[in-house]
């Protein structure tokens, strides 16, 4: 046990100790009780620029750029995930937050297969039969929904290990890995290199250190961010050099984000706080935003359509979140009384 039932029954030495520990636990608990606002700040980052490359006539004219922002966006979201899915939570609650994050995925993932199997997308479905629809929801998601499936599946398998193998961070860590390995590997039902970045995040959660500890901010991140990321070899997250431009990344936006202030401090952090419905509702809008195309044809550099569909579709999908919440919606949705957190 961390603490005692009485302190006054401890020696004087002890004593001392178990009132440390509580300062201590006191302290962690209002840390972990406020939101961090780097993480906000960086879920923000990581979900404009999610959006950007999901629009097709972007990311077909910008390739490398993507190659470079996928390298990193998504593996940085799942660390962040990891760090905050708290495994310490009794077993009723964890499977509250897993149930909840399972209703969304379950609809919208569902949605977008029989909107695949009628649009002519990337993702575009000949034949939508019974196997095909169950092996999408349950096995093998298409659209962004994927990231949604891989935290149940992680999360799940990650607390469960923990309750088993114990306190020991390396143990459950170890111990976890090696499912989710089979699961990637022979199953295919999610990526072992996001697996592991969600791990990772995990693992920081355990120790005990806080995310701004691992990650320190340092404008010399640069440097290195621009050496590896003009490796081609090193454009795959799964490489050395993949680990390391995820790092990176984080620790040079940590680096801007001081200069970030006002009304565009506000913004930015409102939309890290809102990723979920930006994750769940961004397709419709990319999609809609596509009849915009021939009336900005004229633009060569297509920045006024990346703009345009990026304000549109993060916008829409807040404002999406938002109607959820007037119609009274949002708990049998979300599990959570208002959505929206601005």
């Amino acid at each position: 046990m961390l603490f005692a039932d009485n302190p006054l029954s401890l020696s004087t030495q002890t004593r001392a100790s178990y009132h440390e520990n509580a300062r201590n636990h006191k302290h962690m608990k209002r840390y972990s009780a406020r939101r961090i606002e780097e993480l906000d700040y960086l879920k923000a980052v990581m979900i404009i620029l999610m959006v950007v490359f999901h629009l097709v006539y972007i990311g077909d004219h910008y390739v490398y750029a993507k190659q470079v922002v996928y390298t990193f966006h998504m593996p940085v979201f799942l660390v962040i995930s990891g760090y905050l899915m708290n495994m310490s939570k009794p077993v009723p609650a964890f499977l509250r937050t897993m149930l909840w994050i399972a209703v969304p995925y379950l609809v919208m993932e569902s949605a977008y297969v029989a909107m695949a199997s009628v649009l002519p997308i990337r993702e575009h479905i000949d034949v939508l039969t019974p196997a095909v629809f169950a092996d999408k929801l349950l096995l093998h998601p298409i659209g962004p929904y994927w990231y949604l499936h891989t935290m149940l599946i992680c999360g799940t398998v990650a607390y469960a290990v923990r309750h088993v193998a114990g306190r020991n961070v390396l143990s459950t860590v170890m111990v976890a890995s090696l499912p989710l390995y089979i699961l990637a590997e022979y199953a295919g039902v999610l990526s072992t290199s996001n697996a592991l970045y969600f791990m990772s995040g995990v693992a920081l959660q355990l120790s005990g250190l806080r995310f701004l500890q691992a990650v320190r901010p340092s404008w010399w991140a640069a440097v290195a961010l621009a050496v590896l990321c003009a490796t081609p070899q090193c454009l795959d997250r799964a490489t050395i050099g993949g680990i390391f431009i995820v790092y990176l990344s984080m620790s040079l936006l940590l680096a801007v984000f001081p200069l970030i202030v006002g009304k565009a401090r506000k913004l930015i952090l409102a939309i890290g706080r809102n990723t979920l419905l930006v994750v769940l509702f961004s397709p419709i809008f990319t999609v809609l935003c596509k009849q915009m195309i021939p009336f900005l044809a004229f633009d060569s550099s297509r920045m006024i359509f990346l703009v345009l569909s990026t304000t549109i579709t993060i916008a829409g999908s807040i404002a999406i979140g938002w109607v959820f919440d007037r119609l009274h919606l949002s708990p049998f949705f979300f599990g959570k009384h208002k959505i929206v957190s601005l």
